[in-house]
Order: C-alpha cells, then structure tokens, then sequence
C-alpha cells in the first residue's frame, strides 16, 4: 500500500557528511511511522533510527546517536536521514520502512513497506 524510494547515497571520506532521502507514495505518509535500517555484506539488517507520525518523537541506535539525525517533511512525502561525522563503518546499505506502529519502534517486524535501498561507502 505504500511505496518507498531511497536516494542521496555515494562514497565520503571518515569525518564527511551525507543527507539520505525517501520519497513515499500511496497511503498517506503522515499515518506512519518511519525507520532507517542499513545491512553490510555478508551481516543482518539493523536498526539505525525511527520517527513518529508527527516527527515528535525519535529513536536512534546506540552507535549513531549524536551523529545521525532522522526527519521528516510530512506535506513532501519525504523522510530523511542526516548523517554527520561518518566512519568506516557506517559502510552499508541504507533502507527506510513505513510502519503502522503508535511512536517509534526498533523491531524489524514491526515494519510492513521498505525501500530498496541506497548504498553509503565511507572511506578511511
């Protein structure tokens, strides 16, 4: 019921910043809430950060926080993932996921729609 398209991924050097974007499409995006999961070769998908329907409330993974920061532009369709001070690993691919979940959530289950990913490569 809802389609999601992630942009805004490349190479950056360790210290270097990158801006993700993913633009949504059917149901109205303001009923959901959002999440960025990343996966590395070879490893499990995981959790990075969540947002609530109205942007209040955010949930970020131990190993980003203070560095990345999850947002969303509800009348663009539009969810974001600012990424500051970027390391080595940070290196994955980056999805976002739609969820029918009241506040934020970190479980993979809890999301139903997901993107296809882009891919962030931070050099050393």
């Amino acid at each position: 019921q809802v389609q999601l398209v992630e942009s805004g991924g490349g190479l950056v050097q360790a210290g270097g910043s990158l801006r993700l974007s993913c633009a949504a499409s059917g149901r109205t995006f303001s009923r959901y809430a959002m999440g960025w999961f990343r996966q590395a070769p070879g490893k499990e998908r995981e959790f990075v950060a969540s947002i609530s329907w109205g942007g209040s409330n955010t949930y970020y993974v131990d190993s980003v926080k203070g560095r990345f920061t999850i947002s969303r532009d509800n009348a663009k369709n539009t969810l974001y993932l600012q990424m500051d001070s970027l390391k080595p690993e940070d290196t994955a691919v980056y999805y976002c996921a739609a969820s029918a979940v009241i506040g934020t959530t970190a479980r993979r289950s809890d999301y139903a729609y997901w993107g296809q990913g882009t891919q962030v490569t931070v050099s050393s």
